[in-house]
Formats: C-alpha cells, sequence, structure tokens
C-alpha cells in the first residue's frame, strides 16, 4: 500500500503514479521553470518513492564486488560507483547506485526494488561476513543537479561520518567501461546528478524549510526531462530481454577487465565478439498533437514495429522526447512514427490511439560491439562470393 510523500503538502504539488511505494509530486505547478531551476543547481527533487539496501561486515565491498558488474571492492568512504547485478545469460536484474562509508555500503535502488534486491543479497551470503537490510523505511533519498561552482542544498546524513552523498558517474566514462555513443561531447557531461540520503523521518521538517523559501523545489517530471536529455538509463528503461549495451550501460557500471561476476560471459562475449540485438535511441517527437507516449508505446517504421518508448517527457529547449530501445537492424535515418493514447478531457483513457512522428538521434550505433575485430570464419563448404 502506497504512502504519501510530505512534498505533496508544499503549494501546488501535483501527485504522480499512485503505484509507487511513495507517492511524490509530479510538479508543483510550472515543470519548465522546476526544469530550469532543476538544471541550474537551485532545486531539490523529491526522490522518497526509491529504496534503500545496506550492507554492513567486513567482507562487503569484496562481495559486492564478486556479484556485480563493476569493480567496487576498493571503493574509498564517500567515493561514488554504479553497479549492475546481471542474471547468468547477462540480462539486467537491478541497477545500483553504490556508496560506502567506511563501515555500511549503502544501495540505492528505484521504487519497489529495494526488498527483491536485499532478499536475493541475503541468500547469497554463504561464509562471507556480511550483513544485509533493506533500509528504506528508515532512509530517503533527495536529488539534485550540481554544476560547477553551485552547492549542496540538503545536508546530507552522516551516520557514520561521511556525508551519505552519491555523485552519479555518468558524466564521463569510468575506468574499465567503454562508450558506444559516437559522440564529441556527450549530454552525460551536462547531467550532474546528485543524491542525498536523510532521515525519512526528517522530511516533514525538510518541508517546513522549503515551504519558509529556503530553497527551492521541482518535481519528478522535471528530472525525468534532463534524464531523457542525458541519455541516462535508470532501472525503468528495462525488460526481461535488457542486456547493459543496449543502453550504452557499460559507460558507467561495467568495468571489462575485473574479475568473475555472474553474467560476465555474455558481457564480454557481446562486446567483444557480438552485436546488442537492440539499440538505444532518444526520439524528438512532432508536438503538433500535445501528446506524450507512455511507456511501453510501440515504435514503427514503415508500418512494422520496430522497438519500445522507455520514458517521454517535455524538455524546456528540446520539446517532447523520448528514449526507446530499437532494433539494431533499424536504419539510423528511418522514419518513425509512435503510437499514444488520447486522453480524454479528464485525463481517463479513452480507447484512441494517434500516431507521433518521430526522428531518432543515435546513442547506440547499430556497430557497436565485435570491438576485438576477430575475423569471420567461413563455414566449412561456403562459396566465397
Amino acid at each position: 500500500m502506497s504512502t504519501e510523500s510530505p512534498f505533496l503538502t508544499l503549494p501546488g504539488a501535483v501527485a504522480g503514479s499512485p503505484d509507487a511505494p511513495v507517492v511524490t509530486a509530479a510538479h508543483y505547478g510550472d515543470p519548465v521553470s522546476e526544469q530550469r531551476m532543476l538544471g541550474a543547481g537551485r532545486a531539490i527533487v523529491d526522490l522518497s518513492d526509491r529504496g534503500v539496501v545496506t550492507v554492513t561486515g567486513e567482507d562487503r565491498l569484496r562481495w559486492l564486488d564478486s556479484l556485480t558488474s563493476q569493480a567496487v571492492g576498493q571503493l574509498a568512504p564517500g567515493a561514488s560507483a554504479e553497479t549492475l547485478l546481471l542474471d547468468p545469460q547477462g540480462h539486467l536484474e537491478h541497477s545500483i547506485r553504490l556508496m560506502d562509508d567506511g563501515t555500511t555500503a549503502w544501495l540505492l535502488v528505484d521504487g519497489g526494488q529495494a526488498a527483491p534486491l536485499a532478499a536475493w543479497l541475503d541468500r547469497m551470503r554463504f561464509m562471507m561476513r556480511v550483513e544485509v537490510a533493506d533500509a528504506s523505511a528508515d532512509w530517503a533519498t533527495v536529488g539534485q543537479l550540481q554544476p560547477s561552482g553551485s552547492s549542496l542544498l540538503v545536508s546530507a546524513a552522516a551516520p557514520n561520518g561521511v556525508p551519505l552523498v552519491w555523485h552519479d558517474p555518468w558524466g564521463s566514462v569510468q575506468p574499465g567501461g567503454w562508450q558506444y555513443a559516437g559522440v564529441e561531447t556527450h549530454p552525460g557531461a551536462k547531467f550532474p546528478a546528485v543524491e542525498l540520503l536523510v532521515p525519512r523521518g526528517s522530511l516533514p521538517g525538510l518541508v517546513a524549510g522549503l515551504g519558509a523559501g529556503l530553497a527551492h523545489v521541482a518535481g519528478s517530471l522535471a528530472l525525468e526531462a534532463l534524464r531523457i536529455a542525458a541519455w541516462r538509463p535508470r532501472q525503468t528503461d528495462l525488460d526481461e530481454r535488457s542486456i547493459p549495451h543496449e543502453l550504452d550501460w557499460l559507460r558507467s557500471a561495467v568495468h571489462l577487465s575485473k574479475g568473475c561476476y555472474r553474467g560476465q560471459e555474455t558481457v564480454a562475449k557481446v562486446h567483444n565478439l557480438g552485436h546488442p540485438p537492440r539499440r538505444l535511441v532518444m526520439l524528438h517527437l512532432d508536438g503538433t498533437l500535445s501528446l506524450l507516449p507512455a511507456p511501453g508505446s510501440p515504435v514503427r517504421s514503415a508500418g512494422t514495429e520496430v522497438g519500445r518508448v522507455t520514458a517521454a517527457a517535455r524538455h524546456h529547449d528540446l520539446g517532447p522526447i523520448a528514449l526507446a530501445v530499437v532494433k539494431r537492424s533499424l536504419a539510423v535515418d528511418a522514419p518513425l512514427v509512435v503510437t499514444a493514447e488520447v486522453p480524454g478531457a479528464d485525463g481517463a483513457p479513452t480507447g484512441e490511439t494517434a500516431e507521433i512522428a518521430a526522428a531518432q538521434e543515435v546513442v547506440v550505433p547499430p556497430e557497436a560491439g565485435a570491438t576485438a575485430g576477430v575475423p569471420r570464419i567461413p563455414r566449412l563448404g561456403a562459396v566465397r562470393r
């Protein structure tokens, strides 16, 4: 059963998804202005619908390193990392934003992921000196962007003497990582996201300070628009077939030369010898109909479905945009349309749909992968042409 965030008591707050563990504000009356303030480092965003898992014990980092895709065994107190938990076939199960304070490893995850992640990790302890707990009931996440020269707008908790502040590594390719996007300046460099942990019980006091004008606040729609423009993947972009390569996630969350972990064989094979079967694109949508496609909306080319939208938003500069995962074989200049549901005057579904023209901006190119450059060996008996 969902609970409502104290942020919904602020003037103009409009509730977001009622299905989240904690219902937060989609916006506070002016999503465009909220985007600009958030991008300038002058607003915070309520992320209390997200989850927190803690791992304690002297083996915690070495253990997490052996299970997940990033090299985190020597993560320094106060440092930030991102890592992925894959299934044995290399499909994405959990994306984890990780920091350590010298005593506890803090795993920040999207809403609904904390309980299953904590349960799985608890089953994997075996003889390791670790303890796992779902701490979402005690700790809440607050986010902001922190461009150069700006300050943190909220004081993070520091239960073990190190402030619990996670800095998003998406802004640059991390050591051991790889970028497929063929751009000189990656838009992720303009997305200096920060997440801070505070005691969940302190949220009403924090909200009271916001109401007194101590800082600005932005809704989840503002953060989502900036995330999409930065080509930044998150858990909500995944389905049961997703692998890291399709989302260019080797850039920040995979170390290609670390030791073994679950799903590593797929990561190595696709990167060195193969190609990801699908690829991430950003779509620039025609704004004539003032419609946004919902996640899961089909993307078509010449009448054939070629992919699905994972997220969509209205950006203050770019207009309506979306992230979509499409077939690798789709031509980069193919004309596209996205099917969107037409809501009624009250926002309720009408059962009607409309097609929105879309142009793709390539994030993961069709030729991504096969970095080893191993020549193909002709099949025995094959005829050379």
